[in-house]
């Protein structure tokens, strides 16, 4: 068992809104309104995609080589908890701060406006620099803008990728490396990832439909999240984790959720505590038929019926490398007495046509309300190749 560590900020752009307040008045009432239609990204298609339509200022003069619309998000959330971040460089010294983030777009859209341009006029855009894309570039700029001289990297296990983030930054900080770290993850909207998606015949047609059975597929959205990492006691800690590599299919999910259901199993076991103590689960839940079906057997294994569970991205999409932390906030803000004060948890939205081939899990219904006996909450990622990994956070001292 790890010693608890603490999230002891938090900052968030999804489609939702931007901010902690603007999520919050959202995500407890729910609304599937930000999921619309957008052209360009599918040939001859419109497509429905959770965006952040906030406009995102440039970055600062002299990280023009780094500047995309990824790391204009990042650079947006990261405002959020440079206050304390700040405190932390003086507190612990600009050493001691590490940074680690996951991303799986990084700056695709950039190279892919990049290639446009060269094949149109021949030439490439003055503006451009293969750095921009990178996938590392969201570590490197945020190293850079925050003036943190710790360790700065990102991890990319695709779906997982911002989930295990958390993982690495634990493991930095139990190693002492670092006093502080700087984790989560953002993403962002390109036609490679929506095109990708569309050829594995994984996109829904209208906004996706989660554990329903007329689900047909995933609405891709973005986003990011970001979080300050301490020993300091906070209102939120992170208590567990737990991580691991089924290696069914390069796409697939093993049916059987046998990785999924360890990762769960693995995350109560480093928490110190037992299932029943967990009150809510965010669920991985992309539409799809089979992630559903497997991660439904996982969850009734773990729990039963007995915990209410919702997959909120309905509400966002699902926001890929960015998912992880973008989904840990949401816990994070069902946690906090500040932003929750009536313990409201993020409700399931769905058609409400039950899959009669699912294994029975409880679906949070508006108003449900986190239970007071079970003051701990379980969060599901799971990627590509069977990268699975699940956080359990709960309140502070």
């Amino acid at each position: 068992m790890n010693k608890p560590v603490y999230l002891n900020a938090m900052g968030l752009a999804a489609s939702l809104g931007v901010g902690k307040p603007a999520v919050s008045r959202l995500l407890f009432s729910g609304t599937t309104e930000c999921l619309r239609g957008h052209d360009g990204f599918l040939a001859g298609r419109q497509v429905f995609l959770g965006a952040v339509s906030v406009p995102l200022p440039p970055l600062p003069e002299g990280l023009d080589r780094l500047d995309s619309r990824n790391n204009r998000m990042l650079a947006v959330i990261l405002s959020e908890i440079r206050p304390e971040v700040d405190a932390a460089i003086r507190r612990y010294g600009r050493e001691r701060v590490a940074i680690v983030l996951g991303t799986s777009t990084s700056g695709i859209a950039e190279g892919e406006a990049a290639i446009a341009r060269r094949i149109e006029s021949g030439t490439w855009p003055s503006d451009f620099d293969y750095r921009q894309q990178e996938v590392g570039s969201a570590a490197a700029f945020a190293a850079r803008w925050l003036g943190t001289e710790g360790p700065a990297y990102v991890v990319a296990t695709a779906c997982s990728s911002s989930a295990k983030a958390f993982g690495s930054a634990r493991r930095l900080m139990a190693a002492n490396v670092c006093d502080a770290a700087v984790v989560g993850g953002v993403d962002t909207l390109c036609r490679l990832t929506v095109a990708g998606f569309s050829a594995l015949e994984s996109i829904s047609a209208r906004t996706c439909n989660p554990f329903s059975a007329h689900r047909d597929g995933i609405t891709i959205g973005e986003g990011g999240a970001v979080f300050l990492m301490t020993r300091e006691p906070s209102e939120v800690a992170l208590l567990g984790i737990g991580e691991t590599s089924d290696a069914h299919h390069v796409s697939a999910p093993d049916p059987e959720g046998k990785g999924a259901l360890e990762a769960m199993r693995l995350a109560v076991a480093d928490a110190a505590i037992e299932a029943g103590q967990i009150g809510y689960v965010n669920l991985h839940g992309t539409a799809t038929p089979l992630n559903d079906a497997m991660e439904a057997k996982a969850v009734a294994a773990m729990f039963g019926d007995q915990v209410a569970c919702s997959s909120t991205k309905s509400m966002t999409g699902h926001t890929l490398g960015a998912a992880g932390a973008v989904e840990a906030a949401f816990v994070w803000l069902t946690l906090h007495p500040a932003f929750n004060p009536e313990g409201l948890l993020p409700p399931h939205l769905w058609d409400g046509a039950a899959d009669p081939a699912l294994k029975p899990i409880r679906l949070a219904a508006p108003g449900d309300r986190l239970p007071k006996d079970r003051p701990a909450a379980l969060s599901n990622s799971f990627a590509f190749g069977g990268s699975n990994c699940s956080l359990v956070l709960g309140r502070g001292p």
